[in-house]
């Protein structure tokens, strides 16, 4: 019977089957951070349960760490208790933990594939909704709450019912400028925040092949933001040779057994799906949001749409505006911006601080924007410096900031002030997402570039043809 990418690995975790209900699933790999784990690790020790499997347990402090300072006292209160008892309940249970100051710390969603923790075929939970990025190595991934996670923990199982199944095709090849978080913005634009509620999405086709595996990491990340519950790709050459060498990476003889079926981990042909859609790769150019979801995205050569011309209520649409201060027909060319940030778990690795450097290089930061340049992990951050973007960034006006979440959420001290617009390379961009009365445009490091250096919404294609000429 030919079998779906994702059955194929879903199938293989199912420990047991509920007649009517939800499936028991094994998880290879789980993933805690400082924010969703206090409660799980309070519901362990009023139990008295252990951590079943500690050695599949791992844990970094990411949402709640400064970007600046690391070395000093965290000044929050409490950020610096949730840090606390990461460190102290990962040292009761016998968890790996990357605290503040670690040589592994980061994003959990950048040090987990850095590290050789994700790895093709198997199944990663954490109790942060981005944990869709690992299906990009052919992994079924997908956040969990806090209940959840004290199941993980204690029993290495969760309740799950299986999702239906989606496979989303871009043909052909992308336009020059645009990258694969624009693809990823096209399409939940196409689908909505809900058009894949209930379904768990493979991306398949040309774009997805071509694309490097931060790339891919990139638009799994998004997956969750048109309401799947995850979303993975077909592991590849690509995939392997990532994989490979890394710490947490089988070798020798085990590195052959995982190969075996690792090979094994694409669709059969004759693979049914409950929906099927496809995109055309020579439609999609640099996206911008302009509202306050990121469904509410359009190329960023367009006006803002009318209300008779998108889904939802015209109340909805018109106080969604009315929070942006934009107007239906409005260009978003040439709107002034105020701060802009690249990094977080969707666009805080090397390769985004690469394309950031492209346009940024012989140029100055504007003046009047606040930029806030992130790495997602020290890894990353060694990288920046190694490879020269560190000098071209500061010629250009610009300083580099310390690993950790940082402005993709109001969780810790980089916030964006009420009323003031950012460019962010990050994944949500609701009401008050990056601060208080915050107005966020969710883009690609290559339109941030243009932003921060023209202190306005640019086509970065117009830098690029300059850049190139």
């Amino acid at each position: 019977m030919s079998k779906t990418l994702f059955d194929k690995v879903w199938d293989s975790h199912v420990v047991r089957k509920i007649e009517g209900g939800p499936d028991i699933l094994f998880i290879d790999r789980h993933l805690v951070h400082e924010v969703t784990s206090p409660v799980a690790f309070l519901g362990l020790k009023n139990r008295g349960v252990r951590v079943l499997y500690p050695e599949r347990t791992f844990a970094t402090a990411d949402h709640n760490t400064p970007t600046i300072n690391q070395h000093l006292p965290v000044a929050d209160p409490l950020s610096a208790n949730q840090l606390k008892a990461l460190e102290e309940n990962a040292k009761e249970y016998g968890i790996s933990h990357w605290g503040l100051g670690h040589e592994k710390n980061g994003i959990v969603h950048v040090v987990g594939p850095e590290y050789g923790i994700t790895q093709p075929g198997a199944t990663i939970v954490c109790g942060d909704s981005h944990t869709s990025t690992h299906g990009a190595f052919g992994a079924i991934a997908f956040g969990i709450g806090t209940s959840e996670v004290e199941m993980v923990l204690s029993t290495q199982c969760i309740m799950q019912p299986k999702p239906k199944s989606m496979r989303i095709n871009v043909k052909g090849e992308l336009n020059f400028g645009v990258t694969p978080k624009d693809v990823a913005l096209y399409i939940i634009s196409k689908l909505t925040t809900s058009g894949a509620t209930g379904y768990f999405v493979e991306y398949a086709g040309e774009v997805f092949e071509n694309m490097t595996m931060e790339g891919r990491m990139t638009v799994c990340n998004l997956s969750i933001e048109m309401g799947a519950r995850g979303g993975m790709i077909a592991p590849d050459q690509k995939t392997f040779d990532y994989v490979q060498g890394r710490e947490f990476t089988p070798t020798g003889a085990a590195w052959d057994k995982a190969m075996t079926y690792w090979e094994t981990l694409s669709t059969d042909e004759g693979a049914t799906f409950d929906k099927e859609l496809t995109f055309d790769a020579a439609d999609i150019e640099p996206m911008i949001t302009y509202g306050t979801n990121p469904g509410m995205g359009l190329g960023i050569s367009k006006n803002i749409p009318n209300s008779g011309d998108v889904e939802g209520g015209a109340a909805t649409y018109s106080k969604s505006l009315g929070y942006m201060d934009f107007n239906e027909g409005d260009s978003m060319i040439g709107k002034k911006i105020d701060f802009v940030f690249i990094g977080s778990c969707t666009n805080g690795r090397i390769e985004d601080f690469r394309a950031f450097a492209s346009i940024v290089k012989g140029r100055k930061k504007a003046d009047h924007v606040t930029a806030w340049l992130v790495p997602g992990s020290h890894k990353v951050e060694a990288a920046i410096k190694e490879e020269g973007l560190l000098a071209v960034f500061n010629e250009a006006g610009f300083e580099l900031r310390e690993p950790g979440c940082s402005a993709c959420l109001a969780m810790n001290d980089d916030k964006v002030p009420a009323g003031k617009y950012a460019v962010s390379t990050s994944n949500r961009n609701f009401e008050g997402r990056q601060g208080p009365g915050s107005r966020t445009l969710l883009a690609s490091p290559l339109v941030a570039a243009a932003a921060a250096v023209t202190g306005k919404v640019t086509d970065p294609r117009e830098l690029l043809e300059k850049t190139i000429a």
